[in-house]
């Protein structure tokens, strides 16, 4: 039987907090359904309406799902969730990303206050962790780009940021992270030059107009541009190839509105990092310059004297004879010592009769 909502918050609570450890029942279900340290797949994406949704924001989830195939879901029902400033509305999303084995989602929605509304956000450990809302200001669809060549399925895109502010900037910084954990696709050990045949170029600029305006300062334009990429043969010469780029689309133009991102405490627990690929140094034991592996043993020293063993029939026939030649040996020195003595006794015991 798996433990209530409330218990599972609580053993939570205690084991971030350092306090009592929880029941043991509570211990294995949350080491059964826990995150894992090391993640081998591609995170799965869910896209979904908000309360209102437009064709254009619809288009938007449409070209989400292409792009980010075959991991994205999209939902084509409108929902009433809200996701800053709303518990219900954050347990609704962590409801429906786990639900659907997504741990990121994306929420398109239109209103008056906040037309052509596009909301990212991430989950750890079936809970919301960041949360970015973004207002588009212009889009290009894959539609409006007939006849280019489009991303293979499950290809990993490469991805550059322009701009000083994603460096300067914590909330930009954090943006940039949450971009590139929404568009990486599976972690590889290689990469294959074949298989890079896309790229995605995030521009941020700001207004010519009104560059001395604080309110422009605070709210960039983000030039979201994509590419697909063609390998050619080097026309100079050498065996590295030249990339060949061809504007494939989405294009967007968006401005960052609100962020609700994770706290510094959850974020260092969401950043853990396995300790089982780390190598255990090797005391004593090094490699020469040939890659043998030398080692030095330290031993304590060894009593060999009194060392017992077992010893072969050959070992202790020889035992056998040295022994008896060695109570020979005895035997004859005794007899001569005794014959000595009988002898120095004789002499003084006649030389005594004689007197």
């Amino acid at each position: 039987m798996a433990p209530t909502q409330q218990q599972t918050k609580q053993a939570k609570a205690r084991l971030l907090s350092g306090g009592k450890p929880p029941k043991a029942r509570v211990t294995r279900y949350l080491k059964r359904h826990s995150e894992p340290l090391l993640e081998e797949n591609a995170k799965s994406a869910l896209l979904l309406r908000g309360i209102r949704c437009n064709d254009a924001m619809n288009t938007v989830l449409k070209d989400l799902r292409s792009t980010k195939a075959p991991y994205s879901k999209l939902l084509t029902k409108n929902n009433i969730i809200v996701p800053f400033g709303d518990f219900e509305g954050q347990q609704s999303l962590e409801f429906l990303t786990t639900k659907n084995d997504c741990s990121l989602f994306a929420m398109a929605s239109h209103n008056k206050k906040r037309p052509n509304n596009l909301t990212v956000g991430r989950t750890f450990d079936r809970r919301i962790l960041d949360v970015a809302e973004l207002g588009i200001v212009r889009y290009k669809s894959l539609k409006d780009y007939g006849g280019v060549p489009k991303k293979r399925v499950g290809s990993k895109p490469m991805m550059l940021f322009v701009g000083d502010r994603w460096d300067i900037d914590p909330n930009y910084g954090r943006l940039q992270n949450l971009l590139i954990d929404f568009h990486r696709g599976d972690a590889v050990k290689k990469i294959v030059l074949s298989g890079v045949d896309h790229v995605i170029v995030f521009t941020m600029v700001e207004d010519p107009d009104r560059v001395n305006d604080d309110a422009v300062w605070n709210n960039p334009i983000i030039h979201q541009r994509t590419y697909y990429c063609k390998l050619k043969k080097n026309p100079t010469g050498g065996r590295t190839p030249v990339p060949y780029l061809t504007p494939s689309g989405p294009d967007m133009d968006f401005t960052l509105r609100r962020t609700e991102f994770a706290t510094p405490e959850v974020w260092e627990v969401a950043n853990r990092q396995p300790t089982t690929n780390k190598t255990k140094k090797v005391k004593n034991r090094k490699t020469n310059m040939f890659g043998e592996t030398v080692g030095r043993l330290h031993l304590e020293r060894q009593d060999i004297d009194n060392m017992g063993g077992k010893k072969s029939k050959a070992l202790r026939k020889v035992d056998k004879d040295e022994k008896e030649q060695e109570k020979q040996e005895m035997e004859g020195e005794l007899g001569k010592e005794m014959g000595e003595i009988s002898a120095e006794f004789k002499q003084a015991y006649g030389f005594a009769k004689e007197q």
